[in-house]
């Protein structure tokens, strides 16, 4: 391909994929603003319009054949619904304004206040641009967003991608998706991962390349080559197809190619994810979410209710492993119920196990629920709690689990402070699972909404994987397990690098984990030993990705 140029971004779904590239149609345009004359009137129509964004959203999530992505579907449908979205639609129509202009002057106010929040919220804010597009459509009489449905395979370009996007994206003709913004734990990541499709992120130029322009998207490497031949496309087809055919073949335990064994789970947020999970061989459960049931929630939910959650999944996976994780809430993840003050800064907060601080009850609450469901299930329950920073923290929920009748507790590895005391922590508690996705927050001080420095956030980074080998260490020297339950668990490529790091298990979107057990399938486990030893001593996440591909 002697005429093809070169752009570069962030891999954040694995796979090789080619075709022309069409863009996802540009938001409405307002119009000029118009008189009130009928304030209610007008209400009523904002709200209706509203609640059609919220109908659509939900009947999206109802089709989705992906959890992950129904999941977050119902999430943005929640947005959509929010009485205080409602109230300041109402306050501005009020004042005078219409009601398209109303809407958009509302979730600007909310967008400038997640944005600021940062960290979780942040994330969030491709969501409100969403919805707002969404609902202004609907007033206008006009097509709500979508993606293209040309009837032939294409490459799927935009500045990001929110989850509605991506519901209803049909695999035979959407080959792979680049954005320009965007990092590894965007929705885009995220969902790309869930879907199977080839994704790059934090791609700068992909926008002013002309549609229909054919291009070949890495997913590794973060390439887009621009102005690829016809024959390019048709072996990138080939070649995808071959190893699709690779992957679906594989099946049984996790383990490297001379049979050690690294143990495949699958992350769930309810029992109806646990099917997918089934079909795609998952050992268990490595990342059971428990937040979703307490979300957009006044009041915490009750004994009889979590028990009955807990429940379904435990009976739904008798015989295996499920990793529950305690309530992962804060002030960058508000419930309405915890009634948090605002912080300057809440990614540095009060979340996940420091909620217990001034909340205990709603910790022993939850602890009692998930021993009375684990009382008369077969499943292995174990319970790990999410930011803990320091022994003392681990140790006394370590005793609050042991407490409660439930016998292995673990912790979250999110902070570099307890990736560099997990020897420590592991004589205190039974096994670690490092989420990369906050850990790399915070060892690069990058906002994971901050699409300039997405590159600090790639998983690839050796000083990353060097907290990684920090904790694979402590696990084998302890002889206790240790597991990655972030996104980087997805990445085929990195599986055995993190395999030679000392990591035990790997948790990850059911769809991602036939290409992880045939990527370690691959391997040796010296081999895999000797790639993590690459990877580490490389100098950026450019060169430790280029060592071992």
């Amino acid at each position: 391909m002697p005429d093809a140029t070169g752009l570069a971004g962030i891999g954040v779904s694995a796979g090789v994929a080619a075709g022309p590239l069409l863009r996802i149609a540009a938001a409405p345009a307002l119009p000029p603003p118009v008189p009130v004359g009928d304030p209610e009137a007008e209400v009523r129509r904002a709200y209706a319009a509203l609640a059609e964004v919220v109908a659509d959203l939900e009947r999206r999530a109802d089709r989705a054949t992906e959890a992950t992505v129904a999941e977050v579907l119902r999430a943005e449908a929640l947005m959509a619904g929010d009485e205080e979205l409602r109230d300041a639609v109402r306050e501005h129509i009020e004042d005078g304004t219409d009601a398209p202009h109303a809407i958009d002057a509302a979730f600007g106010t909310f967008r400038e206040m997640f944005a600021e929040a940062g960290g979780y919220l942040a994330e969030r804010v491709a969501d409100l641009d969403d919805l707002r597009d969404r609902a202004v459509a609907v007033l206008l009489g006009l097509p709500m967003p979508g993606v293209p449905q040309p009837g032939h395979p294409y490459v799927l370009a935009a500045r990001d991608l929110a989850p509605a996007d991506t519901a209803d994206l049909d695999p035979d003709q959407v080959v792979a998706l680049v954005t320009e913004i965007g990092g590894p734990t965007s929705h885009t990541a995220i969902l790309a991962r869930a879907l199977g499709l080839p994704a790059v992120v934090a791609c700068p130029g992909v926008l002013r390349v002309a549609e229909h322009t054919r291009v070949l998207v890495d997913g590794a490497t973060g390439r887009v080559d621009v102005g690829v031949d016809e024959a390019t496309v048709v072996a990138a087809r080939r070649d995808a197809a071959a190893e699709a055919a690779a992957v679906a073949g594989s099946s049984g335990p996790g383990r490297t190619s001379d049979g050690h064994a690294v143990k495949l789970l699958a992350n769930v947020g309810s029992a109806k994810n646990v099917p997918a999970a089934d079909q795609a061989h998952a050992e268990g459960i490595g990342l059971f979410r428990t937040e979703l049931l307490f979300l957009d929630r006044a009041s915490e939910p009750g004994r009889d209710e979590q028990i009955t959650a807990y429940r379904e999944v435990f009976r739904a996976m008798a015989g295996r492993r499920v990793v529950i994780r305690t309530l992962d809430a804060g002030a960058d993840k508000p419930l309405p119920f915890l009634h948090q003050d605002g912080e300057p800064n809440p990614a540095l907060g009060v979340r996940g196990l420091r909620v217990a601080r001034r909340r205990p009850g709603v910790l022993t609450a939850q602890l009692a629920a998930i021993a009375a469901a684990a009382a008369d299930c077969d499943a292995d329950v174990w319970v790990m709690a999410p930011m803990v920073s320091t022994l003392t923290e681990a140790t006394e929920f370590a005793a609050a689990v042991h407490e409660a009748g439930l016998p292995r507790a673990g912790v979250m590895i999110e902070v570099p402070a307890a990736a560099l005391r997990a020897g420590d922590l592991l004589r205190a508690v039974d096994f670690l699972s490092i989420g990369t996705n906050d850990l790399s927050q915070y060892t690069f001080a990058a906002d994971r909404m901050c699409g300039e420095l997405a590159d600090l956030l790639d998983p690839w980074q050796p000083a990353l994987l060097q907290l990684i080998a920090i904790c694979g260490a402590a696990g084998r020297e302890t002889g206790k397990p240790v597991g990655v339950c972030g996104e980087a668990a997805a990445d085929p490529q990195l599986a055995p690098v993190l395999a030679g790091l000392g990591i035990s298990s790997l948790s990850m979107s059911p769809r991602a984990l036939p290409a992880v057990r045939a990527a370690l399938a691959r391997h040796s486990y010296a081999e895999c030993r000797r790639l993590a030893e690459l990877a580490v001593a490389a100098p950026d996440a450019v060169a430790a990705r280029k060592s071992v591909l």
